[in-house]
């Protein structure tokens, strides 16, 4: 069970990735080739409410941990990963946006998944 920093965590994460999505919107208005930034901002700014909600039902949500951290790090791999192509002509590391693709997927699952188990109020 994680402790209870990790649900403050969540919290900050989420505005961090905000701050990205809409800091990557704009750079991506003023570039050449708007594509690789608008899809990291995308990723960033569909993923932040996520957090925000999974950080308010923590409590009552079994899957809540698991699935922040998977879609925490999913949109930091494949975001990180548009950017760095867009910044540097090349991504992270082989695989990163499919391996982020794929975390952000298995969080997804993960909330899905929690609507089975019982409440951790229950």
């Amino acid at each position: 069970m994680p402790n209870s920093g990790t649900r403050g965590t969540v919290l900050f994460v989420a505005g961090l990735m905000g701050v990205a999505g809409v800091a990557a919107a704009a750079a991506a208005s003023h570039g050449a080739d708007p594509r690789l930034l608008g899809g990291a901002s995308a990723m960033c700014l569909a993923h932040t409410p996520a957090l925000v909600a999974l950080h308010a039902g923590w409590t009552h949500f079994r899957t809540a941990a698991i699935a922040a951290l998977l879609l925490a790090a999913g949109t930091a791999l494949f975001a990180g990963d548009l950017t760095a192509r867009h910044a540097l002509g090349h991504g992270l590391f082989p695989m990163s946006a499919p391996l982020g693709g794929l975390a952000m997927m298995a969080g997804w699952l993960a909330v899905a998944l929690g609507t089975f188990l019982p409440s951790k109020a229950s």
